[in-house]
């Protein structure tokens, strides 16, 4: 089998490229320049002009990389949180095999029927319901009630 060769050969950026990305840093460096938010007025009405007020004239120092906190010691070692990950994956696959369909059955439920007849106490007396919910009958007293129409006139 023989590989084109263009999909070997090393690929230079083209003009449209290079055009391109100047063009961003070009933007780039102009957007630099422009600061939105300096000339920008709070109303004097809002309830937070005052402390706009106050934090724009804090001349305060920059924090530096000495004023980070310390890493508290109180803290569970790392490999102690991949413990309790692992607990839990081993937790979740030892639901899965006690529940996956075949795992378990229903037999043997007539002492759990019998025990919850026994906790519901007597049945009520059955109805005895007609034959067809009696529709039967229904239908005989609208036969005896109905009257054929006329016979149509010739």
């Amino acid at each position: 089998m023989y590989a084109a060769a263009r999909r070997f050969a090393i690929r230079r950026p083209s003009g449209a490229k290079i055009r391109l990305a100047a063009g961003v840093a070009a933007c780039a460096l102009i957007s630099a320049c422009a600061n939105p938010f300096g000339n920008a007025r709070v109303d004097p009405n809002s309830p937070i002009a005052a402390d706009v007020a106050r934090v724009a004239n804090a001349h305060e120092p920059y924090p530096t990389f000495a004023s980070i906190p310390p890493i508290p010691k109180n803290l569970r070692p790392v490999k102690a949180y991949g413990r309790e990950a692992r607990s839990v994956v081993d937790a979740r696959n030892q639901l899965e095999q006690e529940t996956a369909p075949g795992a378990w059955t229903l037999d043997s439920t007539d002492d759990f029927a019998a025990a919850a007849r026994a906790a519901a106490g007597a049945q009520p007396p059955q109805a005895t319901p007609k034959a067809n919910g009696g529709a039967d009958d229904f239908a005989d007293t609208q036969r005896k009630r109905a009257t054929p129409p006329p016979p149509p006139p010739k």
